[in-house]
């Protein structure tokens, strides 16, 4: 086990942990804005990870993830996501139900795709403020990406890179309309009546399996082309 690989390892269990904890926040955060206190009550309007792991979710799960291939566990690498305790919402206490519970549902998913913003506009200032800042932060980005790069990237992009990465995983994996996922809420809030019932009786088996097996696809369907929009956008600053 390299050094290197043992500090991106410890990046990317601390981001995790931050990007859940920050997902959790928002849906507490817009629904105490929409009527209901009920996870305000319980201080879950907050970014203190203590309130909001889980501890096979949000440690145990990511752990053998981040962790297990350092140490020849290459079973548990692979896709990285993980999960915090879930915010409960009481959409009785909501003004309009439906829309505020879908908006309390895309809080957290939107949060991700604000940490992503963000990372890309620290890069971006990087690549203009910095001398070479184009070659560092692009060779930095890449080098981050690519296992078998033998270059040490920038810490401050190295970070900005999992970050990317960990919270679009994150924004993607919420959104699939996969039970207990944000994407289940909204597909629910779709349905007709009947439909809700059927829905609501998938068993969580199934939900893990389709998690599994279609999960990563879709994730890395919708992470590629994200992450060669971020290229152009350094190569064009």
């Amino acid at each position: 086990m390299q050094q290197p690989d043992l500090i991106k390892a410890v990046f990317e269990f601390v981001l995790l942990i931050f990007s859940l904890s920050v997902h959790e926040c928002a849906h507490a955060w817009m629904a105490s804005r929409l009527g209901d206190q009920t996870a305000r009550m319980l201080g879950r309007v907050t970014l203190n990870p203590m309130v909001h792991v889980d501890p096979i979710g949000t440690l145990l799960f990511p752990a053998l993830m981040i962790f297990g291939p350092l140490f020849g566990f290459s079973m548990f690498g692979g896709m990285l996501v993980g999960w915090a305790k879930p915010t409960p919402v009481n959409t009785r206490n909501l003004h309009k139900i439906v829309r505020d519970d879908n908006l309390v549902t895309l809080a957290g998913p939107a949060s991700n795709l604000l940490i992503v913003l963000v990372a890309v506009a620290v890069m971006v200032g990087m690549a203009i403020a910095l001398p070479n800042g184009r070659q560092v932060v692009l060779n930095s980005f890449i080098g981050t990406l690519s296992p078998v790069a033998d270059f040490t990237p920038h810490p401050l992009v190295l970070l900005c890179t999992l970050a990317i990465l960990i919270n679009l995983s994150l924004c993607v994996f919420n959104l699939l309309p996969i039970p207990p996922l944000d994407g289940s809420r909204l597909m629910r809030n779709m349905l007709p009546y009947n439909a809700v019932q059927a829905y609501d009786r998938i068993p969580i088996w199934v939900s893990y399996l389709l998690m599994i097996f279609i999960g990563g696809t879709i994730i890395r369907a919708f992470v590629v082309p994200a992450i060669g929009m971020v290229v152009w956008a350094l190569v064009h600053v």
